[in-house]
């Protein structure tokens, strides 16, 4: 690590801390040369590599992007959104590469939404999984219901005006 005062070459790390709930490191160095000290984080890189076959690091705001269109108009909140990028993007970093389809961060998407929105779950994975007709709906449906029926839990009614 390039000392940002002096560039000399070398540093000594003094502290290192976590930060972002695990996600980072902070690391407080000092400069063996001018003496200074400076504070770096470190972080994993994560790819996505896109169906073009260009990459490009993962961003959750892109997930959030995604995720509002399908939300929108459904009584979810932004501080919902906000987790559930969260969750995927711990989902995504858990396989343990550091490149992964867009494909999957979508696949990754899919089950917290289901169990934020049904709707907007349903608005999600038709454009996602590209239904094409009445049947790929109903299948989705069907599906939704049988695991409703075999885990026993209701969605919490939508507010008024849905």
């Amino acid at each position: 690590m390039h000392c940002p005062y002096c560039r000399h070459t070398d540093s000594r790390v003094i502290d290192s801390r976590t930060a972002d709930d695990g996600s980072s490191i902070r690391r407080r160095r000092q400069c063996p040369e001018c003496n200074r000290r400076f504070t770096t984080t470190e972080t994993t890189s994560l790819s996505v590599l896109k169906r073009s076959g260009a990459s490009e690091p993962f961003s959750r705001s892109k997930v959030l992007v995604g995720v509002r269109k399908a939300c929108q108009g459904r009584p979810v909140t932004e501080d919902q959104l906000a987790l559930l990028a969260q969750r995927v993007e711990e989902t995504i970093r858990a396989q343990g590469s550091a490149e992964v389809d867009a494909h999957e961060v979508g696949m990754a998407v899919l089950d917290p939404l289901r169990e934020l929105d049904e709707v907007a779950y349903l608005r999600f994975a038709s454009v996602y999984q590209a239904f094409d007709s009445l049947e790929d709906f109903e299948a989705a449906i069907t599906l939704l219901r049988a695991e409703r029926d075999a885990t026993g839990v209701e969605p919490e009614p939508a507010a008024a005006g849905d």
